[in-house]
């Protein structure tokens, strides 16, 4: 009886050394330095065996050990797909930390203000490491411009629907609409924002595109819009030069250096018959010319309250502002000067 205690007792302590000598080794390759001297760029894609995914790479030696850690702790349903630079020599320890933490390559790319749908497509298109071709071209103003962030080898269309769904968000915010509401429902809601005479979302986000095409000026969009709103109160025709552009390209324009048209927009341009020429038809158009910002629909909603009717460039970048007729004519000639002299 006493040699099988002695036997049982000598199992145990047998085991346990076992037991102690197997975490250390664990302990051990966990926390050791990895043997790659240089940062390895590894893409590590949904669906990936993760561990034979580094040991290729060389990142860890032992894959078993890792899937043992990452199932233990928890951190294998936590460690996220996307394009990594892992440090020379970081231990498993550090890797599965930047892998549950998504610490990923950053990519982004911006898409500036004022570009109508189809030149956004079309510089999508060009940017570099993401897949397939864009199935569509979203209506004039859905897409939201801004900088995105994106991983190598995300779907293009996945990119453009982030656009998208970053345009609603924000007119459901600006204009108090309902939560979840789409882009193309949304048009026809009342924007409980919109100053008079607007109503809907829809008028918004037009009034919002020629204002986004008429000024770079930062601190002048608030005035732009201000003086579009009394234009359209006193039913004045906005007669704004970027909707006869629109009219003529139908957003398709050209990106040569030369501007939307290629040339200077002429006179007997202004006479075009387009819903979209604001020269012969008073009134909105009927839809938006471009993709405003952010900061341009904030300025339709919160413009500027003045008596202005009238603006034209003053040479510097900026415009100037004119109550009558007579002023304006004056700040015409102006302008005019200045561009012959150019």
């Amino acid at each position: 009886m006493g040699l099988i205690i002695r036997l049982f007792f000598t199992f145990i302590i047998l085991c346990a050394l076992a037991v102690a000598g197997f975490a250390t080794y664990i302990g051990y390759n966990y926390e050791k330095k990895g043997e790659h001297s240089q940062n390895v760029h590894i893409l590590i894609e949904r669906g990936d065996n993760i561990a034979a995914s580094l040991y290729s790479h060389n990142l860890i030696q032992q894959p078993l050990i890792f899937k043992i850690i990452t199932r233990i702790s928890g951190d294998a349903t936590q460690l996220k797909a996307g394009e990594y630079d892992i440090p020379a020599e970081a231990s498993m320890k550090e890797i599965i930390a930047q892998l549950v933490e998504g610490q990923t390559i950053e990519r982004r790319f911006t898409i500036r203000e004022g570009l109508t749908s189809y030149e956004t497509i079309e510089l999508i298109k060009n940017v570099e490491n993401l897949q397939g071709s864009p199935s569509r071209i979203p209506a004039e103003g859905a897409l939201l411009p801004n900088t995105y962030d994106y991983q190598k080898n995300d779907q293009r269309d996945v990119i453009i629907g982030r656009m998208q769904n970053a345009m609603e968000e924000l007119l459901i915010e600006l204009c108090a609409l309902p939560e979840g509401v789409s882009f193309d429902a949304m048009q026809d809601l009342p924007c409980a924002n919109a100053p008079s005479p607007l109503k809907t979302a829809h008028d918004v986000l037009t009034l919002a595109s020629i204002v986004e095409k008429e000024t770079a000026v930062p601190d002048e969009r608030e005035r732009v819009a201000g003086v579009f709103l009394n234009r359209l109160r006193k039913n004045i025709a906005l007669q704004t030069d970027p909707t006869v552009i629109y009219a003529i390209t139908k957003g398709e324009h050209k990106n040569d250096g030369k501007g939307p048209l290629g040339r200077r927009l002429l006179k007997k341009d202004l006479a075009i018959d387009s819903p979209y020429n604001t020269y012969k038809y008073p009134g909105l158009p009927p839809g938006p010319i471009a993709n405003p910002g952010e900061a341009s629909l904030k300025a339709v909603l919160n413009p500027e309250q003045h008596d202005y009717i009238y603006f034209v460039a003053d040479g510097s970048g900026g415009h100037a502002f004119a109550r009558t007729l007579t002023e304006h004519n004056n700040n015409v000639a102006k302008w005019r000067k200045i561009r012959k002299n150019q």
